[in-house]
């Protein structure tokens, strides 16, 4: 089972390509293919570094150096939802919340305000979906 942080769900939207580093990027691609291949997955909904999160150079001692501002990108997007940390999710489920919840560019700014990949994020430039 996988385990996928909240404001992920936003981020595989949006990735074209660009990330931390190179193992970032492949990985990130490896999962985004894994879940796009496998329509029965069940994934577990996170608040804390994930399986995408594994090689991103920001992450230090099982930590992310960014805590404080991808902890807030959770906690929003699992409020916005109203789901919690740990729930046990398909992808589809999480997918169309995300799109149907933080519908507008408000409503993502106030998710991804803080988040410096918006001109790559394919996802917030689009007004979200």
């Amino acid at each position: 089972m996988l385990r996928i942080r909240a404001h992920h769900f936003l981020c595989m939207q949006g990735f074209q390509g660009y990330g931390y580093n190179e193992e970032f990027v492949k990985n990130m691609d490896k999962i985004i293919k894994y879940i796009k291949d496998n329509k029965d997955l069940k994934i577990k909904l996170i608040d804390s570094c994930d399986d995408i999160c594994g090689p991103c150079s920001n992450r230090k001692g099982g930590k992310c150096a960014d805590s404080s501002k991808v902890d807030f990108m959770d906690k929003k997007v699992l409020e916005k939802l109203n789901l919690k940390s740990g729930e046990i999710k398909m992808p589809k489920e999480i997918f169309d919340l995300v799109n149907k919840k933080i519908s507008n560019k408000n409503s993502a700014n106030e998710v991804c305000g803080t988040c410096s990949w918006h001109k790559e994020c394919l996802w917030f430039e689009g007004g979200s979906n």
